[in-house]
Parts: C-alpha cells; sequence; structure tokens
C-alpha cells in the first residue's frame, strides 16, 4: 500500500504558454539576469506541467500538441538550486533539468504572462510547505512511540472511593433537606443544644376589647322551664326597660294567659 502511494502522480500546476532559453554561464554569485538573455529569440516554447510524486516534485516541458516530454527538472527543495528566480524580474527563472542518466543542465524559463509565473511559483511553494508538515508530524509520531507510555489503568483488585456531598449513604440514610428561610433563602440549622424562643404574643389592644360586647350571664333557676330560658334569649333587649308586670306563679300554666285573652276577644 505504501509503494502504491509512493508511485501515485498528482498534478499541481499547468502553464500552456512557455518559453525556454540558454543561458550563459553565471558570471558571478549575485545571481542570473534575464536581460543577459535573448529574450525575442526563444529556443523552444510549449507547455508546463508541475507534478508531484511522495515528497518530490516534478517540472515538465511538454510540446503543446502531442504532449511529448521536452525535458523535466526534479525539485526536492524550494528555493534551491533546482529552481532559481532572476534578479531582474519576476516573469523568469532558471531551472536544472536532468535526463535519465544523470546528466544536468541549466536552462531558462519565461511566461509572457506575470499572474502564470504567480501561479508557478506559489504551486511550488504549496507543495513544499505540505511536506514541511508532513515531515514534522511524523517526526512528532516517532517521538510519541519513543515515549514511555503511562499505564493508568486499574490494578486487579483495586477499587476508589468516591465522597460526593448531598447522596444518601448506607448508615445515615436519605440526607436531611435544609430549612428554607423568608424569602427562599436557606438558613443553616441552630447549633447542637440551643433553643428557638418563640416570638412573643402581643397583649389585645384596647381597641378590640371595648368592642367585645360580653353577653349577661344566664341564671340558672330550679323553677323555671326550658321554655323560660328559650323565652329570655329570644326577647329584645327593649323589654327589659319595660314596666315589670305582674309576677306569674310558678306553678301557673303557661299558656293559660293567652287562652284567656282569646276568649276576651271572642266574646
Amino acid at each position: 500500500m505504501a509503494a502504491a502511494e509512493a508511485e501515485y502522480e498528482s498534478i499541481l500546476c499547468v502553464k500552456p504558454d512557455v518559453s525556454v532559453y540558454r543561458i550563459p554561464p553565471r558570471a558571478s554569485n549575485r545571481g542570473y539576469r534575464a536581460s543577459d538573455w535573448k529574450l525575442d529569440q526563444p529556443d523552444w516554447t510549449g507547455r508546463l506541467r508541475v507534478t508531484s510524486k511522495g515528497k518530490i516534485a516534478y517540472i515538465k516541458l511538454e510540446d503543446k500538441v502531442s504532449g511529448e516530454l521536452f525535458a523535466q527538472a526534479p525539485i526536492d527543495q524550494f528555493p534551491g538550486l533546482a529552481v532559481e528566480t532572476v534578479t531582474d524580474s519576476s516573469r523568469y527563472f532558471v531551472l536544472r533539468i536532468q535526463d535519465g542518466n544523470g546528466r544536468s543542465a541549466f536552462i531558462g524559463i519565461g511566461f509572457s504572462d506575470r499572474g502564470d509565473a504567480f501561479d508557478f511559483n506559489v504551486s511550488l511553494q504549496d507543495h513544499f510547505k505540505w511536506v514541511k508538515q508532513e515531515t514534522e508530524i511524523s517526526k512528532e509520531s516517532q517521538e510519541t512511540d519513543t515515549r514511555p507510555k503511562l499505564d493508568l489503568g486499574f490494578k486487579e483488585g483495586q477499587t476508589i472511593k468516591l465522597n460526593i456531598g448531598n447522596m444518601p449513604t448506607k448508615k445515615g440514610g436519605a440526607p436531611k433537606p435544609r430549612a428554607a428561610g423568608l424569602g427562599g433563602l436557606n438558613l443553616l440549622p441552630p447549633p447542637p443544644g440551643g433553643k428557638i424562643t418563640a416570638p412573643p404574643i402581643p397583649p389585645p389592644s384596647s381597641t378590640a376589647i371595648s368592642n367585645h360586647v360580653t353577653p349577661p350571664p344566664v341564671l340558672k333557676s330550679s323553677n323555671m322551664g326550658n321554655a323560660d330560658i328559650l323565652l329570655d334569649l329570644d326577647s329584645p333587649a327593649s323589654i327589659s326597660k319595660a314596666p315589670a308586670l305582674a309576677a306569674v306563679p310558678a306553678t301557673t300554666d303557661l299558656w293559660g294567659d293567652f287562652s284567656t285573652a282569646s276568649r276576651i276577644i271572642s266574646s
């Protein structure tokens, strides 16, 4: 599977128009200059493709019609010796091409459009940025594998005890709810041995005493029957102020006076 992934080739950039120039040897360490080339007389024109296979990028110069390979430059580092920019323009580069026999040569390439040169440069930057990230990830994974691993699992027979507040226990049973004070506030219970005194009852006011009417006591007499008690309760208070009538003997019939009055009225 790893070998198959290494042989997989992806396309990073394609530009349909590129010019190739023969360049003179570098005169000094200051770099190449495009003005020293014959820019109006390119030695070859065709198509440029940037591909990648694994961590290596390839710049391929191909024929526009047939796609035949003209030259190829493997790139293992950017920026580096395989691809160099010129000092006097952003549209021209120097490539180190190689053949299958290991021979190499330096040629100049140029783009008529500045945007094509920018895309070519960015495609190489993105590829080697990805290569750098992959290298760092691989290095970190190797360092992680070499570190001693911590065994955080429980040993055989090992137990732990968790104390969680406000939870029922075997000895104490269910937790006691806290008493809620005024306004929904939780008040702490009184200390052990303390007593809570009830608030004193206020004495009744003088107004309430004056408005309270105490009924007169009912005198119980051995000679008074139940009917007399009912008559005393039903009679209005004004009767008590009227002149006293003749006393009726206790042995007289209670309904005798009413019978006599009825006979007088009928006569």
